[in-house]
C-alpha cells in the first residue's frame, strides 16, 4: 500500500499513518499532482485494517501554501484543468470527512488556502502557536469556495469567519485556539511530542468507538457540506472568470499590487 505517491509523503509507524505535504521548496504548495494524489490517500488508508489514527502535516517549516501561482496562471486559459480542480478540491474534503479513522493536523508552519481548509475539517487541530491560518481568497480575486466558507462558519460562528474570510487577513495558531477555530496551540517545541501522545493515545483507544464517534460527530458537517460545497465551488468559478482575478495573478507575476475594479 501507500506506492506511487510523489508529492506526499507516507509513512506507517505501529497503527499511527503520517501523510505530509512533501513540496517544502515550494512551501508544500499544492499543484495538479498533489491535487490527485490527495483525492487518492484517504480512501486507500480507510482501505487498510491496520490503520488507526491519521497526522497530516508538511515537511519543512509549512504546513501547506495552498494553491501555487504557477497553477493559477495556467488555469487562466484552461478552464477544463479549473473544473477538474474544483471536483478535486470537493473530493479531498469529503475524503477526510468521510474516513472513519480519527485525522490529527499537526499544523507546523502556515497554513493557507486550501491548505488551511484541509487542516480544519481534520478531527484534531494542533498547531504551533506561531503558525499563522490563512485564507486569503480574497486576496487573488477569488471566493472562499473550496470549503473555507463551510468549514470556518461551523467553527467559529459567522461573525468571525467574515471577519477573517472577508479581509483574507491570517490569525495565529495561538488566537485561533482562542476563538476555537482550531483543537490546541503549543509552542513549536512541544509540537511533535503533543501530536505523537495524542495519535498512540488514540491508536491504543477503542478503534471501533473512536471511529463511530468521529462518523458520529461529522454526521452533521456531511450533510453541511452536502448542502453547501457544490454551490460555493460554483460561486469560486464566477470569480475564477472575473477581470478582478485575472489582475490578481498579473499583479503577482509582475511584483505589483493588485488594481481591482469590482469586474
Amino acid at each position: 500500500m501507500y506506492e506511487g505517491y510523489e508529492t506526499l509523503k507516507i509513512a506507517r509507524e505501529g497503527r499511527i499513518v503520517t501523510v505530509s505535504f512533501n513540496r517544502p521548496e515550494v512551501k508544500n504548495a499544492t499543484n495538479t499532482l498533489m491535487h490527485q494524489e490527495l483525492v487518492r490517500i484517504f480512501p486507500e488508508i480507510g482501505r487498510d485494517p491496520d490503520a488507526a489514527v491519521v497526522v497530516l502535516t508538511g515537511e519543512g517549516d509549512c504546513f501547506s501554501a495552498g494553491g501555487d501561482i504557477a497553477g493559477m496562471q495556467r488555469n487562466l486559459t484552461d478552464s477544463r484543468r479549473w473544473t477538474e480542480s474544483m471536483t478535486e478540491a470537493r473530493d479531498i474534503l469529503m475524503g477526510v470527512i468521510d474516513l472513519d479513522r480519527p485525522v490529527i493536523a499537526k499544523v507546523n508552519g502556515h497554513a493557507i488556502g486550501l491548505g488551511a481548509t484541509l487542516a480544519l475539517v481534520c478531527d484534531i487541530v494542533v498547531a504551533s502557536e506561531t503558525a499563522k491560518i490563512i485564507d486569503p481568497h480574497v486576496g487573488v480575486g477569488l471566493v472562499a469556495g473550496d470549503g473555507g466558507s463551510v468549514i470556518w462558519p461551523a467553527l467559529v460562528g459567522y461573525a468571525k469567519a467574515k471577519r477573517y474570510l472577508l479581509t483574507g487577513e491570517p490569525i495565529t495558531g495561538l488566537e485561533a485556539e482562542r476563538i476555537g477555530l482550531i483543537s490546541e496551540a503549543v509552542p513549536a517545541d512541544r509540537l511533535d511530542d503533543r501530536v505523537r501522545d495524542l495519535a498512540q493515545g488514540l491508536a491504543n483507544g477503542a478503534s471501533v468507538a473512536i471511529r463511530l464517534t468521529k462518523k458520529s460527530i461529522n454526521m452533521d458537517l456531511r450533510q453541511r457540506m452536502d448542502r453547501l460545497i457544490e454551490a460555493h465551488l460554483g460561486f469560486e468559478t464566477i470569480s475564477y472568470l472575473s477581470e478582478d482575478h485575472r489582475e490578481a495573478v498579473h499583479a503577482y507575476i509582475e511584483k505589483r499590487p493588485p488594481n481591482f475594479t469590482g469586474r
